[in-house]
């Protein structure tokens, strides 16, 4: 394995000729804190219900101070055990001396825990926090969590989430970086290198875990754990492109889907598995199941019984079995009857316990007492970070006759149940935060604005007060309207069927617009919502996501216009939920929607998405010229000029697309190649440029062979995937 030394491969090999085969299965066996007595259910469906709203975080909290809890001590000490789900360091450290010191073989654990957007620091969810188009931001914010979940004894991320995904209605959209595989595969580069490549010292790096290989984000319908069925072409050009971006870059482990793909559940899916991850991408870690999916193999109907689902899974390639423990209850029987080779498991025995020497744990298994007291308060450094992507992912997508930004002494009534809530800036499968960290968007607000006063009115859930609707129109120059969803609506198993602005939040919206005064909506959000009617009648619309803990500044900073908002849409917005799924990077068809009857539209929806991937308005403007495309002999040389031509300084990001013309197969009309983020004074032009190697303007056809074929090519740059400068070029391969 890559970063390993020749000492550290010598002691894996030695460590394997010494163990049993007990002791090589146990290794493959990821467990967690089980509750008994009053409350029976598995630690991780616990997490579940919290992070999915049937308990509260509070409920959470008194259930693990009351409930008996076991921590598997006895397999642990046995060998049976090789991963633990725990983010307690103290606890942690137990377990690891149970496994270090009073095991046979002396290996320590892997401590693995759900860490998508921050471990203390919550930052934004990854689907806002991609709209920052910024790279850098996304390896910071991934080596903050490394060292913050480090110095808990967390030293696996099941993170980044990289799934593509096109459909708003899918609740895990949140989780992942939007609808572009180009995006999509550079957030999960900076990723890697955030969470991996700090290697100086092992508090300073964890083993990344791509998410959900592979398809996960194409489930049928936009429903959750739904199944997958997709053209070849589709799987190589668009799915798999952000998990082998990843596993170029040095990703550790991954981490099976649910989902099935064309029939073949991921989890036992060898040619997912071995031969396109393991053997075509010469993936060198190991992968895991995600919670409980070798069980349900057995439910998707593939397999018969537990035994026949951890046979299939071993055999196809899946090295830990999450949370079932059916490898080691079956897998030895399974060797011995000749079922499965004892290749198969000292494989998987070998790529685990590589992984683990490459994170040091042999060397340094337990947590310092001074790393468990870094963390105690939260670094001004963290808050930083944690506050600037935050206001890097705010979306200004309207701002009709310029009533943003707010001037500081206006009078502003302040609306929504939202507003005051800590736990709901959060952002779905967030674990580790503290209250006391969190800033709602009142407090940012109060801080701000001194002329403030605060109306609940109402919020996704619940009736509306209209004595506080009245008072609030009453008192404001400007409405501050913070309305959208709560936690529990995105996230997994959060798949909605409408995707307008829940409950009667439209109809306050009515009510406030009635009043007269200018409203601005602040949406809080984890998927993109079909916002027609908001679009067509609120003048001022801010996308604000679930921005983590630095919210309420974030808001704040930006309404007042102390920061220029440079956010820009990694997922498509539709005016409809009808029209999902919806995507900017999409087929084209023989009769192209248009007014006229006979062509692809709905009869009763706009064409195309309300809002675009790429979108985003700022405080300024920007105009764009001089598009040039110049061919050398093995790339092309792409410009084009960007002026400020407004009264403030910028930060524009610059796109350029590419269409295929006409191929062997139909190409997308367009595809995302490059971004550029450039910092503009008013008033002053830059040159934005990029090189396009000519071996990137390919594509895979459905054998999954790679073609380069001559032709027409298109090459547009903008401030959107919609409006574009476009210069057209002849290519000879």
């Amino acid at each position: 394995m890559k970063g390993l030394t020749e000492k550290q491969i010598q002691k894996v090999e030695e460590l394997l000729s010494r163990m049993t085969l007990e002791e090589k299965i146990g290794q493959m066996n990821q467990a967690a804190t089980s509750l008994v007595g009053g409350f029976d259910v598995p630690f991780e469906e616990l997490i579940e219900m919290m992070t999915d709203g049937r308990i509260s975080k509070e409920e959470f909290e008194k259930i693990m101070s009351t409930a008996e809890q076991d921590f598997h001590e006895d397999e642990i000490r046995s060998g049976m055990i090789g991963s633990f789900m725990v983010q307690d360091p103290v606890k942690a450290n137990e377990l690891q001396k149970i496994a270090v010191e009073e095991s046979r073989m002396g290996i320590p654990l892997i401590i693995g825990l759900d860490v998508i957007h921050g471990f203390r620091s919550v930052y934004p969810i990854a689907i806002a926090e991609a709209g920052s188009f910024d790279t850098d931001l996304f390896e910071r914010t991934a080596s903050m969590a490394a060292k913050e979940s480090r110095a808990a004894g967390v030293a696996w991320h099941f993170a980044p989430m990289v799934d593509v995904a096109r459909d708003a209605r899918w609740g895990r959209v949140s989780e992942g970086p939007g609808e572009d595989p180009y995006l999509g595969s550079e957030f999960a580069r900076a990723k890697i290198r955030g969470l991996q490549g700090d290697r100086s010292s092992t508090e300073n790096y964890v083993a990344a875990c791509l998410k959900h290989y592979v398809g996960y984000g194409a489930a049928e319908s936009g429903r959750d754990y739904n199944t997958v069925s997709m053209a070849m072409h589709q799987f190589y050009n668009n799915y798999l492109k952000p998990f082998a971006a990843a596993v170029d870059e040095g990703a550790m482990t991954v981490m099976a889907a649910f989902n099935d793909l064309n029939g073949v559940p991921c989890t036992v899916n060898e040619f997912l598995l071995r031969k396109t991850l393991k053997e075509s991408l010469g993936f060198p870690g190991f992968v895991v199941s995600d919670a409980n999916a070798i069980r349900e193999c057995v439910v998707h109907g593939i397999a018969e019984d537990e035994m026949d689902a951890g046979i299939q899974a071993a055999l196809a390639g899946m090295d830990m079995d999450m949370g079932t423990s059916i490898y080691v209850k079956n897998l030895k029987a399974a060797v011995e009857a000749g079922k499965v080779p004892v290749a198969v498991i000292d494989e998987a025995a070998r790529r685990i316990l590589s992984v683990k020497m490459w994170l040091g744990l042999f060397d340094n298994p337990y947590v310092s007492e001074e790393a468990m007291k870094r963390y105690e308060t939260l670094p001004d450094s963290h808050r930083a970070l944690a506050l600037e992507a935050a206001e890097k992912s705010v979306v200004l997508l309207k701002n009709e006759g310029s009533v943003l930004p707010l001037k500081k002494e206006a009078r502003i009534s302040l609306v929504g149940n939202l507003a005051q809530s800590r736990e709901e800036i959060i952002g779905a499968w967030a674990m580790s935060w503290q209250e006391k960290d969190c800033v709602p968007i009142l407090q940012g607000m109060e801080e701000t604005f001194p002329n403030l006063k605060y109306f609940p009115c109402g919020g996704p859930e619940g009736d509306i007060s209209m004595n506080e609707v009245i008072a609030a129109g009453d008192w404001g120059d400007v409405i501050v309207a913070v309305l959208g969803e709560l936690v529990s609506m995105s996230g997994e198993a959060s798949s909605k069927a409408d995707i307008t602005i829940p409950g009667r939040q439209r109809e306050l919206l009515e009510m406030l617009m009635h009043t007269g005064k200018p409203v601005v909506l602040v949406l809080m959000n984890g998927r993109p919502l079909a916002l027609e009617w908001e679009y067509n009648y609120v003048p001022v619309i801010v996308e604000a996501w679930h921005l983590g803990i630095e919210m309420g500044h974030a808001v704040a900073r930006v309404l007042s216009g102390e920061k220029n908002p440079e956010g820009r849409l990694s997922s498509s917005f539709p005016a409809l939920t009808g029209q999902c799924p919806v995507y900017y990077n999409h087929m084209n068809t023989g009769r192209p929607g248009s007014k006229s009857k006979f062509t692809s539209r709905y009869l009763d929806a706009p064409l195309g998405s309300l809002y675009p991937f790429g979108y985003g308005l700022s405080y300024t403007t920007y105009e764009y010229s001089d598009l040039k495309v110049a061919e050398t002999e093995d790339s092309l040389e792409v410009s084009v000029k960007v002026s400020n031509t407004g009264e403030r300084g910028g930060r524009e990001t610059v796109q350029f697309y590419m269409q295929d013309v006409t191929a062997t197969l139909v190409r997308p009309v367009k595809e995302l190649k490059a971004f550029r983020k450039v910092e503009l004074e008013a008033g002053e032009t830059k040159t934005a440029a990029f090189t396009l190697p000519k071996k990137e303007m390919g594509f895979y056809d459905n054998d999954g062979v790679y073609r380069l074929e001559d032709g027409l090519f298109r090459i547009y740059a903008g401030g959107s995937s919609k409006d574009c400068l476009m210069e057209e070029v002849r290519i000879k391969f």
